[in-house]
């Protein structure tokens, strides 16, 4: 029986152990998408307590704890953060089979030197060393990110962001790892939300554009791309809970805009028609620019409303949807290659019934632009588990290029989470090792190392081109 949670975790041969402790393991960390804050990297933030580290803001604990049965106020409500940590112990010490629970042992080994299996007996010492540890001058936000061997950070700005943290970093010279903005322009594509009309206003505002008609609309998210990309933007984002298709005239999505820049609702094919022509020229600002599209795809968004009521989005209530993906995602991509718009793109589908159905159209759109021009995404959110990913990388591998992919991304709020690169690469070494040991492919070192380097690091920072 092997030991819990030792050097050769998930690692259950020879050549998944030598891929792992030779090469994976050392590789830098560029962690190209998340939801880290800029302002805390800039501060070099402290945390006051393990709590602090790594409950707030993290939904991935609280959905764990809500179905433990643990009451609201030790999760998000008025508790103290010894009470909330205890609360969480209690949720996670029994949570076999889920990913949080080798993250939180991964956690507590490699920035905490703690090996103990958590549990309530042990709890109070494990939160006694680990706040002695954080109190040090070495545990700062800073700290944490270099220990983890981070090359560089995408975080995730709106559109109007000043990025005024992220100018400051640029400036810095005793922080070595780089901190890059990732333009997020789901609120210029929610024409239907309630705070689109007041988000416009403030686009115009600070991109110094009239946005009085949908050409000044364009002008000024052009202008703000071109902002961020001054900034060392190379990256977008979207979050396409479902995949806009439907082709129009500009006159017609002219007057889309302008109906409801005077506060009148728009259809359901109205926003997709308005969805479809913003993307195809927001595809065409990124592919002049030479940036990266990342589309998030198939998120179902805020199920609880009494709970969205109280407590704001993304706090736990989202789950995984089942909308049709292939006709509309094809047909964008389709549209953007023809215009010849179409940017260095990564799909991700929180639905992992889609992995197939990506892993077939990623080939339909390859070009020489990158080494995998399309990605299949990591493995993301509810799927960054080890049946999930070893499901990505099985797809990816049977209709496409596993030796191509850019690896994995953290998509986290907290400064803790870089184990699960660690997580990742162990998995990735023993997918890899499994095929060697199975005589599916040539125990050939030199080029085992080259494919576990390129998916770990290598192929992330080519594909991106970022200055780091």
């Amino acid at each position: 029986m092997k030991k819990f949670m030792d050097e050769n975790f998930l690692l259950s041969t020879a050549t998944a152990e030598n891929l792992f402790h030779k090469y994976a393991k050392k590789m830098p960390i560029i962690d190209y998408h998340c939801h880290i804050s800029p302002q805390e990297i800039y501060d070099n933030k402290k945390f006051k307590n393990l709590t602090a580290a790594w409950l707030y803001g993290d939904h991935y604990k609280w959905r764990l704890m809500r179905s433990f049965g643990i009451d609201e106020k030790y999760i998000t409500g008025e508790s103290t953060d010894y009470e909330k940590f205890i609360a969480y112990v209690k949720s996670i010490e029994t949570a076999v089979g889920n990913p949080l629970y080798h993250w939180t042992h991964l956690e507590l080994q490699r920035y905490f030197g703690i090996y103990e299996v958590i549990n309530e007996k042990n709890a109070p010492v494990i939160w006694e060393k680990a706040n002695k540890l954080l109190a040090q001058d070495d545990f700062t936000v800073r700290e944490i990110i270099k220990k983890s061997n981070v090359k560089a950070i995408c975080t995730t700005d709106d559109p109007i962001d000043s990025l005024e943290y992220h100018i400051k970093l640029k400036k810095e010279n005793d922080f070595s790892v780089k901190v890059f903005p990732a333009f997020r322009p789901d609120k210029a594509l929610g024409i239907n939300k309630s705070a689109f009309v007041d988000w416009v206003k403030k686009l115009g505002e600070v991109s110094s554009e009239k946005v009085d008609n949908y050409d000044g609309f364009l002008a000024a998210l052009e202008s703000r791309i071109n902002f961020f990309h001054s900034v060392g933007c190379r990256v977008s984002d979207h979050a396409l809970d479902y995949v806009p298709y439907a082709e129009a005239s500009k006159e017609e999505i002219s007057d889309i805009f302008s109906k409801a820049l005077k506060g009148n609702g728009v259809t359901i094919e109205e926003e997709t028609k308005f969805r479809t022509y913003t993307m195809q020229f927001l595809g065409k600002n990124y592919t002049k620019l030479g940036w990266v599209m990342e589309l998030h795809i198939n998120a179902f968004r805020d199920n609880n409303s009494a709970m969205l009521e109280k407590m704001g989005p993304d706090t736990g209530f989202d789950s995984i949807n089942d909308s049709s993906v292939s006709y509309s995602l094809s047909k964008l991509l389709n549209s953007l290659e023809n215009a010849k718009s179409l940017p260095k793109t990564i799909l991700y589908s929180l639905n992992p019934n889609d992995n197939y159905l990506l892993g077939t159209l990623i080939g339909c759109f390859q070009g020489k632009e990158a080494f995998g021009k399309i990605q299949l995404g990591a493995a993301w959110w509810f799927n960054d588990n080890k049946d999930g990913m070893i499901e990505q990388m099985k797809a990816l591998a049977n209709l496409g290029l596993l030796s191509s992919f850019i690896g994995m991304l953290t998509d986290s709020r907290s400064f803790l989470s870089y184990t699960r690169h660690e997580y990742f690469r162990r998995i990735l070494c023993e997918f890899l090792g499994d095929l060697v040991e199975n005589g599916e492919f040539p125990n050939d070192e030199e080029l085992l190392k080259k494919i576990t380097e390129n998916i770990c690091y290598k192929n992330a920072q080519n594909y991106f081109a970022m200055d780091i």
